[in-house]
């Protein structure tokens, strides 16, 4: 996900919906990019944060508890999601309005009605749109 959307330096990540906060930590190691998850079960954020701690990415990764619905995302220059359909179809109004032109939205398995996907890989389901 991360590479297709060819994430840098210069990139704020966010993951909507963190879980364990794989992404936010790929994006930080790998691709030396500021990563911001939001999840919402307390057990996720506390592991998530644990494992930042532990691998010295406090300065690049952090886990915000809460429900991304209510978070401000709008300083994001990428968006990763692994969401049901159902979800992706009431986020979709929230993107529009909050990210600026350009931004990278980045979803796994599930597309977004009514959006053309950018760049798509159907063999690993990432499908990958421009704001």
């Amino acid at each position: 996900m991360l590479d297709m959307a060819q994430v840098g330096p210069e990139d704020i990540v966010y993951d909507l919906g963190s879980g364990d906060g794989r992404i936010i930590i790929a994006a930080a190691k790998r691709h030396v990019a500021r990563a911001v998850g939001v999840e919402a079960d307390p057990i996720r954020v506390a592991l998530s944060r644990f494992l930042i701690w532990t691998m010295g990415l406090s300065g690049s990764a952090k886990v915000v508890y809460g429900n991304f619905f209510h978070s401000d995302i709008s300083s994001a220059t990428v968006v990763t999601l692994f969401l049901t359909q159902g979800t992706n179809r009431r986020l979709r109004s929230k993107l529009q309005g909050e990210l600026r032109k350009g931004t990278r939205v980045v979803s796994y398995s599930w597309t977004f009605e009514g959006w053309t996907p950018t760049k798509s890989d159907p063999s690993s389901q990432i499908y990958l749109y421009i704001v």
